[in-house]
């Protein structure tokens, strides 16, 4: 499906299947596309984030179950907080699905990182988010929330015509203001073309 997706600043994107078609302002691509359906949303649209910490927080980190919320917390677990849990693979693969969601819901394009557990590889493989080489271990602290970690974030090229349709939109009014209030405000998370994460 044709889709226009736009921010509050009138930046538009259009996209076809996978890929970029269009780029620009609002009201000239609906004009030039006048069947595609448009997506308004609050705040801004950008490339989204590359989080440098792949095996740290699908590998090397639990994130519970919300039925384990009672027991262990929200917060990703890791290190000797690991070792009373016995985790196998079952549990380690939906921890991996649930980090991936949470990372999506932070603007997560892409992440860095070789991931050799089967089951993280699988999670990312099936939402299309691309994995990027890396040299050694980031320096910063591992977060899902990558204006977190102490170090500056990694953005990938802003989208063009041609470009993979994967970018975030986040509810603030501009980039100091996405600096300022954090990865927290994604409202939307498009990936290859599909819709992976919307705020309710």
């Amino acid at each position: 499906m044709l889709t226009i997706h736009a921010d509050s600043r009138g930046h538009a994107l259009v996209v076809e299947g996978e890929r970029v078609v269009g780029t620009g302002v609002l009201g000239e691509l609906a004009d030039g596309y006048p069947r595609a359906r448009v997506r308004r949303w609050p705040g801004i649209l950008t490339p989204g984030f590359v989080n440098l910490y792949g095996p740290e927080l699908l590998e090397e980190a639990y994130h519970p179950d919300p039925r384990e919320a009672g027991e262990l917390g929200t917060e990703p677990l890791s290190g000797e907080a690991l070792a009373p849990l016995a985790l196998d693979d079952v549990r380690w693969g939906g921890s991996a699905r649930r980090g991936v969601q949470r990372m999506l819901a932070h603007g997560t394009v892409a992440v860095a990182g070789a991931l050799c557990r089967p089951a993280a590889a699988d999670a990312v493989r099936r939402t299309g988010l691309d994995v990027l080489p890396r040299t050694g271990r980031p320096g910063g602290v591992p977060s899902l929330d990558p204006l977190a970690c102490g170090i500056p974030p990694e953005v990938p090229a802003p989208r063009e015509r041609g470009s993979v349709a994967s970018f975030a939109v986040f509810d603030v009014a501009d980039e100091g203001e996405l600096a300022e209030r954090g990865a927290s405000t994604c409202v939307a998370t498009v990936i290859r073309g599909r819709l992976l994460y919307r705020r309710r």
